[in-house]
C-alpha cells in the first residue's frame, strides 16, 4: 500500500516537472497588457524571433529626445503567424515598420502586437489585440 502511494507520488512529481514549463509559457494577455489602451510605435527591426508559443519582434524606436530605445513586441506562435500569411522574408533586419498593439501594464517597452504595417504598405495582422 505504501509502495503504491510512493510510486504514485513520484510519478505525479515527474509529470508536474514535465508540464510546468509548458504552462509557464502561456499567460493572460489581460494581466500583462492594458486592454483599455492602444499604442503605435515606429521603428526599425533589430530581430524577429519566430518561436512557439510566442514570437517576438525587437525594434529600435526613437524616444521623445531622439535617442534609440529597444522595444519588444509579442505575437502569437510562429505557426499561427505563418497561417495568417506572415513569412520570414517579410521582416528583415533594418526594415522600418509601424506597430499597433496594446501597451504593457508595468510601463516597460513591451507591446502585445496587433498589426505590423510594412514600409511597402502591406499589413500583417497578428490575430490578437484590440482589432480581434
Amino acid at each position: 500500500m505504501i509502495n503504491m502511494f510512493v510510486k504514485n507520488l513520484f510519478l505525479s512529481g515527474i509529470l508536474l516537472l514535465i508540464y510546468l514549463p509548458i504552462g509557464n509559457g502561456h499567460h493572460s494577455v489581460a494581466l500583462q497588457f492594458d486592454m483599455t489602451k492602444d499604442v503605435t510605435i515606429v521603428g526599425s527591426i533589430v530581430e524577429m524571433e519566430w518561436r512557439n508559443p510566442h514570437s517576438w519582434l525587437h525594434i529600435e524606436v526613437a524616444n521623445e529626445l531622439g535617442e534609440p530605445e529597444l522595444w519588444r513586441v509579442e505575437f502569437g506562435s510562429a505557426n499561427a503567424l505563418y497561417r495568417r500569411g506572415w513569412r520570414r522574408d517579410d521582416l528583415p533586419v533594418g526594415l522600418s515598420v509601424t506597430i499597433h498593439g496594446i501597451p504593457s501594464r508595468d510601463g516597460s517597452r513591451q507591446i502585445e502586437g496587433d498589426e505590423v504595417l510594412l514600409s511597402d504598405g502591406r499589413s500583417l495582422f497578428s490575430g490578437t489585440g484590440p482589432g480581434n
